[in-house]
């Protein structure tokens, strides 16, 4: 699975370089690791919780510092219990994997589930893809169809066509209720 890095923003102007090298991460640690590490830490020891999940995705992937499994996952943790829905996806992802915290599908279920219902697709296809396993949640098509239909609906191609392969095993009742929940969704703010 893939980490998100975020985009700081809204940041006092006293922080704008670190807001900006942090916010880059992905790009700069390449060429300034030492640096990006060190702007990302300063905002997210702050209580940024964009930078707290981007300093989590350096460690998870071992960008600009050895790779932490556990460190990531404790910031992924700060930024998810802010609300972020980026890092509630990480955490999910740290969850399901058993990456720096025990495995636990349940655990990760209910992470993808803040991050879904703010409108991440990506957790949305993950919410989905535990639906239909019945991994973290009983099993439930219609939840699948529903969580792969959001998730189609803001571009992701990979969850059509889940949901099409879904629909194949669900009555017609089924899928109309799907289709109605999905009709009648509206984001949540952060939680």
């Amino acid at each position: 699975m893939t980490f998100l890095v975020a985009v700081v923003a809204g940041v006092p102007s006293s922080w704008a370089g670190d807001a900006q090298d942090c916010g880059n991460a992905a790009n700069l640690v390449q060429t300034n690791a030492a640096g990006v590490v060190a702007a990302c830490r300063r905002l997210a020891e702050r209580g940024d919780a964009v930078a707290q999940n981007n300093l989590g995705a350096l460690y998870d992937s071992g960008l600009g510092v050895a790779q932490d499994h556990a460190e990531a996952a404790r910031w992924f943790r700060k930024a998810a219990d802010q609300g972020s829905a980026v890092a509630q996806n990480n955490l999910a992802i740290q969850f399901d994997d058993g990456k720096g915290v025990a495995q636990d599908h349940a655990k990760a279920a209910i992470w993808y589930r803040k991050a879904a219902d703010q409108g991440l697709a990506a957790a949305q296809f993950e919410l989905g893809i535990a639906y239909a396993k019945g991994q973290g949640v009983p099993k439930d098509d219609v939840q699948a169809h529903l969580w792969f239909d959001l998730a189609a609906a803001r571009g992701d191609a990979d969850a059509a066509r889940n949901r099409d392969v879904v629909a194949r095993r669900m009555t017609p009742e089924q899928i109309n209720q799907a289709k109605a929940l999905a009709a009648a969704w509206k984001p949540t703010p952060r939680q």
